[in-house]
C-alpha cells in the first residue's frame, strides 16, 4: 500500500497526529511533554513510553511511534523520563568528515547520522557494511574508528543514500 505524504504513518495509527504536528513544524528542535503528545493524539501513551527509554528509539522498522517522528523528518534527541519531556530534532543536512589520504575519516557523529538518515538499526548498517553490530556501536561511541577501506565503503553507502557531507576541518 502506497501512502500519500500526509499519511506516512501506517494506516493512520494513533501517532498520525504527532506526525502531522511535527511535519508542519518549521523548527529544527521541538520539545513536547508527554501530556502535550497525548493531547495531540487524543489518546494515552503506553506505560512503556514513561518507563523505558528504548520506546523512544529512532528505529525504522516495527515501531509506529518512531515512524511518526522519523517520517516527519525528526529524530529523538533527548529523553527526560523524569520530567516526561521529549526533544525531537531535525538531523543536520550536512556533516563534516576529515580528509585522510584520498579518503575520508568518518567520526562517531557522522556515522550515526548516516545510519539514522538511512533509517537503519546498528545491526542493519553492520550488515550493509559487512561488519559486526558491536563494531558500529563502537564507532558511534567513539571507541574505534573505521579502517580506510571501510571509510571508502561508507563514502559509497553515503552517496547511494543521498547523505551530504563536507570534507574539511
Amino acid at each position: 500500500m502506497i501512502l500519500g505524504k500526509e499519511s506516512l504513518v501506517k494506516g493512520g495509527s494513533k501517532y498520525q497526529p504527532l506526525f502531522e504536528y511535527l511535519h508542519s513544524s518549521d523548527r529544527t528542535e521541538v520539545t513536547l511533554s508527554f501530556a502535550e503528545i497525548e493531547a495531540l493524539m487524543g489518546d494515552s501513551l503506553p506505560e512503556t513510553a514513561r518507563t523505558q527509554r528504548r520506546w523512544w528509539g529512532n528505529r525504522s522498522k516495527g515501531a509506529l511511534q518512531a515512524s511518526a517522528w522519523m517520517n516527519a523528518g525528526y529524530i529523538v534527541g533527548e529523553i527526560d523520563l523524569e520530567q516526561e519531556r521529549i526533544t525531537f530534532r531535525k538531523p543536520a543536512s550536512g556533516y563534516k568528515v576529515q580528509p585522510v589520504a584520498n579518503s575520508t575519516k568518518w567520526n562517531s557523529d557522522s556515522i550515526k547520522a548516516l545510519r539514522l538518515k538511512m533509517g537503519l538499526t546498528q545491526s542493519e548498517l553492520a550488515e550493509e557494511l559487512g561488519v559486526r553490530q558491536q563494531t558500529v556501536s563502537e564507532w558511534e561511541n567513539g571507541i574505534y574508528e573505521p579502517t580506510r577501506a571501510t571509510s571508502k565503503h561508507l563514502n559509497l553507502v553515503a552517496e547511494k543514500a543521498g547523505f551530504k557531507y563536507k570534507i574539511g576541518e
